[in-house]
């Protein structure tokens, strides 16, 4: 995919707003929609669907470019995406219904469940280490490899389970709780507890748990579960309008199961489902699903003895509120005091144009939307 410039396609906006004050209404929302679908058009970013809602109301839900530009197939506003790191908040709040169940302990060692952690540092890891990045361990890839052969001792390999025991024979190389790194094994580990506590496959427990109650029916954890005709392109910029094709539907898989650390599939308005859960203390529709103190633990920096980490569980913890990012260019982020959530979902990898034009974008919304003004359409 090369010198690519892609016409600019929109679809039906879903923004209802007569023009009339500065802030908290619809021209300003159109103006910030406006902004990032000039990127789009001089091709710095290929495709995007934007979100923004407040409360019950859809703000904005606009589809950009193009989800496959060799064969212009346009974006549409039920494209799916993967969705890799932002898999870790729902990771991170399957850990902590089954914290509230009572089946985990937030402050209890891995070891209980991965026995490979026994012994020196590894017997001193916890759950509420591995949720905030702070375990100490400094494994760089998603799995140790090559994975695990199926064999007589290890008959359904490689699984997420079996590859988790892996970590522990390697274990932290740094103090549990005294650093700050970015830790995929560690997410894999709290998936691959999920499994353990409940007796379900992670995927199975995340669809009961949250999916069906919260209606997310699009949302799944695997490419080779996904409707990969409405899969986008994954993409990294190369300079100079070129791009390398990094994933395209009906590819290969990243990993061959299901995993905690990414693995996600879903579309922009399932996933603001989901990112609302965190806004509206836990309930949706009247339905809790995550009691108050809970959610308010996951979305506060749990790390203020960490100079710059400013993590909660599952979450980045920015000024007004928090968010999380996916390495395929996915992005969400919230604002409780504005009740707003706010999504720019992309399939454009390693992109500092697409850092600059969802920053832009976000600081636009909330200039938009000052804190207790509800927004109008």
């Amino acid at each position: 995919m090369r010198d690519m410039s892609p016409r600019l396609l929109l679809s039906c906006a879903l923004i209802l707003a007569p023009a009339g004050r500065s802030q908290g209404d619809g021209s300003a929302l159109r103006a910030a929609v406006a902004r990032f679908a000039e990127t789009v058009k001089q091709g710095e970013v290929l495709g995007a669907v934007l979100m923004v809602t407040q409360g019950d109301r859809v703000l904005v839900h606009e589809a950009l470019g193009h989800r496959d530009v060799a064969r212009e197939a346009p974006m549409q506003k039920d494209t799916l995406f993967r969705m890799a790191s932002n898999t870790k908040a729902v990771t991170a709040a399957a850990i902590l219904a089954l914290v509230e169940d009572g089946d985990v302990e937030l402050d209890g060692p891995i070891a209980r469940w991965f026995p490979t952690f026994e012994g020196g540092r590894g017997s001193e890891v916890t759950i509420r280490q591995l949720l905030t990045h702070s375990s100490g361990l400094r494994i760089p890839t998603l799995f140790v490899y090559p994975l695990t052969s199926k064999s007589d001792a290890h008959p359904n390999a490689p699984d997420l389970v079996t590859e988790c025991a892996r970590f522990g024979e390697i274990g932290p190389s740094r103090a549990p709780g005294a650093t700050y790194s970015y830790s995929n094994p560690g997410y894999n580990l709290l998936a691959g507890v999920v499994e353990l506590a409940s007796g379900r496959p992670f995927a199975d427990f995340c669809r009961a748990r949250f999916y069906e109650p919260l209606g997310m029916k699009d949302s799944c954890h695997h490419e080779t579960v996904a409707d990969n005709d409405r899969m986008s392109v994954v993409v990294q910029a190369e300079g100079e309008g070129r791009w390398r094709v990094r994933w395209r539907p009906h590819g290969a898989p990243t990993v061959p199961f299901v995993r905690g650390s990414g693995g996600m599939i879903s579309t922009a308005a399932d996933f603001e489902r989901f990112a609302r859960l965190f806004v509206e203390a836990g309930a949706r529709g009247g339905r809790p699903l995550l009691a108050p103190a809970t959610v308010a633990a996951a979305t506060r920096d749990q790390l203020p003895h960490i100079e710059d980490a400013r993590y909660g569980f599952g979450w980045r913890i920015i000024d007004g509120g928090f968010s999380h990012s996916g390495s395929d260019g996915t992005y969400a982020w919230c604002s409780p005091d504005r009740r707003l959530v706010g999504l720019v979902f992309t399939q454009t990898q390693s992109s500092k144009a697409l850092t600059a034009a969802r920053e832009r974008f976000r600081a636009d919304v909330l200039a938009a939307i000052p804190p207790g003004e509800p927004a109008r359409r």
